[in-house]
């Protein structure tokens, strides 16, 4: 397989992997890899609104990041996010876990800075069988999914082989 075709279907994995049944997020990202002027002119207010103009190096990450997010499967958090801003659209998000980890956190969690606060995070939902782990967009935000925990390694792997760096909180 060709390094375009191991990048395809790297994609077509992790989308799979984080949005089981909704083919529009795999579409929408696969249109990033095989069009990328096709997928900037598609989305260009969206783009613009990150301050893109056109295809960059990181717009499988951004294709990848938006879709997720506008399936409600991905939230993202500014560097400085308070802890209950976090936590109220982790609840959100369609991946949340049904067992409720909130009922694992300590009252000193929520004082901690957003990056802390989401290793904290990570170490709890780990314990109610999810994992959060974040899509690296190489700036101040952490664009924040959450899937199950025992194939969060798997995640890594599929995204690290389309050269997305997604890192795992809390392990």
């Amino acid at each position: 397989m060709s390094g375009t075709g191991v990048v395809a279907a790297s994609l077509t994995a992790v989308t799979a992997l984080l949005a089981p049944g909704r083919p529009s997020v795999a579409e929408r990202v696969l249109l990033a890899h095989d069009d990328p002027e096709g997928y900037a002119r598609a989305y260009a207010d969206e783009l613009e609104d990150r301050g893109i103009d056109g295809p960059v190096p990181e717009l499988l990450r951004v294709a990848l990041v938006d879709a997720l997010y506008a399936h409600g499967l991905l939230a993202e958090f500014d560097w400085k996010e308070h802890p209950e801003e976090i936590r109220a659209r982790l609840r959100l998000l369609d991946s949340a876990p049904a067992a409720d980890p909130w009922a694992l956190f300590e009252d000193g969690d929520l004082l901690l800075p957003t990056y802390d606060f989401l290793e904290v995070c990570g170490r709890r939902y780990r314990e109610v069988g999810a994992a959060l782990a974040v899509i690296d967009l190489e700036s101040d935000c952490y664009p924040v999914v959450c899937l199950p925990a025992a194939r969060a390694g798997e995640l890594t792997e599929l995204a690290g082989r389309a050269g997305i760096v997604v890192h795992a909180f809390g392990v």
